[in-house]
């Protein structure tokens, strides 16, 4: 009941560091139709151009040993070994390419499904891995229906085409059994091909179906719960509170640097309580004035008081100051469009006060 609940409330998408650490512990979508279905390849490939010639070569040379009996000795023990190695050597030589295709394509569709990585916590026990009660669950779980679906389809497929096509060749396979062995072989390597085209086509829709199912009942399986994606939040980027404090320390002391420059300043253009700008402009330092601070409200009264302390002119004009809080940051020139509003007024200021040059 508790799986149950716990897989319920599990209603978010897994998040990129959950996909990964699953990747690095060795948890990764898997098909083992597609591995079937790159096998049955291999056994295709094999049928349709090793097997015919492989086929001769062994009808050839058992035939020689039941034609002429005279022809091989077996007075000794070595000569007996001599024969079954002769046959031996005819079977392997058909085999090895068998072998090796499956191999082949084994291994191509396992690395093409993931790459392959060691992981050391797949190999090391869990007491869960024998509990008959997790055995259990498996084996009757929606994973374990679905591969008993997949295994009866196969086996019901598999079983059907044999036996379409033997009851089609059904006299012509008796018929063979009394004639040349070239004939038997000829005949029962055209009843393989026919059987393996429709095998590879059921193994293709199953492996298809498989491919997409694994990847979907994998990303299932790593849904996370709102508590969990909050607690990654948490470990990844920090606690929300903690963080939050910081930025308010930052903003303080970005505040308290912007606080200290007023002192500095040429200007003060404010909206009479709600936005204050305090402008530098020395012909020595550039050619356009800068903004050394800017607030709002309370921040923007404590520059007007620091700017009446020092003696800076306050010039009162809401629309330059709404504009110029919205679109200049704290050092920064200002730009072109409020040129002349600014040149009025240090102009106004070089008027009443010809001989202050404000300069750090």
């Amino acid at each position: 009941m508790s799986d149950d609940q716990d897989k319920d409330s599990k209603t978010e998408s897994p998040t990129e560091k959950k996909l990964s650490d699953a990747v690095e512990k060795g948890n990764t979508p898997f098909s083992r139709e597609v591995t079937m279905f790159a096998s049955t390849i291999a056994i295709y490939i094999f049928i349709v151009f090793f097997l015919p010639q492989g086929f001769v070569a062994i009808a050839e040379t058992l035939k020689d040993i039941f034609e002429q009996p005279e022809a091989w000795r077996l007075e000794t023990s070595t000569d007996v070994v001599a024969l079954i190695m002769l046959v031996f050597a005819k079977a392997g030589t058909l085999l090895i390419p068998f072998f090796v295709l499956l191999i082949v394509f084994g291994i191509g569709s396992s690395v093409l499904q993931n790459l392959p990585t060691p992981v050391l916590d797949r190999i090391q026990p869990k007491m869960n891995r024998i509990s008959p009660i997790a055995g259990f669950k498996r084996i009757y779980g929606v994973q374990g229906l679905v591969e008993f679906s997949k295994a009866l389809f196969k086996i019901l497929i598999v079983s059907a085409i044999i036996v379409l096509t033997l009851w089609n060749d059904y006299y012509a396979s008796l018929d063979s059994m009394f004639s040349d062995p070239l004939t038997i072989f000829s005949v029962m390597s055209g009843d393989l091909n026919q059987i393996m085209i429709v095998i590879l086509i059921s193994t293709c829709i199953i492996a298809v179906a498989d491919f997409f199912w694994t990847r979907h009942h994998w990303y299932t399986e790593l849904r996370m719960t709102k508590q969990e994606v909050k607690e990654e939040l948490k470990q990844s980027q920090g606690d929300p509170i903690v963080r939050a404090r910081l930025r308010s320390i930052a903003r303080d002391r970005a505040r308290r640097r912007m606080i200290t420059s007023v002192p500095r300043a040429t200007l003060v253009i404010a909206n009479p309580t709600h936005f204050a700008v305090a402008l530098r402009y020395v012909r020595e330092e550039g050619d356009a004035p800068t903004v050394v601070a800017k607030g709002q409200d309370l921040v923007a009264l404590k520059i007007r008081e620091i700017a009446e302390e020092n003696g800076i002119p306050v010039f009162e004009d809401p629309p330059l100051a709404r504009s110029m809080f919205a679109q200049v940051s704290v050092d920064s020139v200002i730009p072109p469009v409020f040129y002349k509003a600014v040149a009025e007024l240090i102009h106004r200021i070089y008027a009443t006060q010809p001989n202050t040059k404000r300069m750090t």
